[in-house]
């Protein structure tokens, strides 16, 4: 198995850390991972965007042109992104601040209103950790326990008290996720 994930949208939206976090899961289940950030100089409110790959084989390459899912999270990422998806593949995006929806009708298709559950829930923060339970709903690629385990790594120590709250918005992703298109 090998997963090649580009998430996308503004920097501060927390695309960075969900990539790493998916990287450090992937660690912490054996597997060969890549993560390979970009971002302008300006980071928050800038675009950033990751690659991650996670696979049961040594990674060639972390450079790619094509992925089997994007995680799309502002409008300029659907415009850059959404004709990246492998046919047969994955996009996932939230829909706040999308005007342009995806056209594509040889890719599989979901959304989850991930700023507006983390409104709900009361901490934007969590929008990310919302979008990845999202991802790992469609593609469980780690295992639940695993992603703890990597959001333990990632955070710092002092940050800790709010894994609890990081699981929880993981679990509503699970439950929010809608099916948009299948092909």
């Amino acid at each position: 198995m090998t997963e090649e994930i580009i998430i996308a949208g503004f920097g501060g939206q927390g695309v960075l850390s969900m990539g790493k976090i998916l990287a450090y899961s992937g660690i912490m289940q054996d597997q060969e991972v890549s993560w390979m950030p970009s971002y302008g100089p300006e980071m928050r409110g800038g675009t950033a965007n990751v690659t991650v790959i996670v696979s049961d084989e040594r990674i060639s390459s972390p450079i790619l042109r094509t992925y089997d899912t994007a995680i799309i999270l502002n409008q300029q990422s659907m415009d850059k992104f959404e004709h990246e998806v492998k046919p047969g593949g994955v996009l996932l995006y939230d829909p706040n601040g999308i005007t342009h929806h995806p056209t594509r009708k040889d890719i599989n298709i979901y959304k989850v209103e991930g700023a507006k559950k983390a409104a709900e829930m009361g901490n934007s923060k969590i929008f990310n950790m919302i979008v990845l339970g999202a991802y790992l709903k469609i593609k469980p690629i780690v295992k639940h326990e695993n992603v703890l385990k990597g959001l333990k790594k990632s955070l710092p120590e002092r940050h800790h008290k709010l894994i609890p709250l990081n699981e929880d918005a993981i679990n509503l992703g699970m439950k929010s996720v809608e099916v948009v298109q299948k092909v």
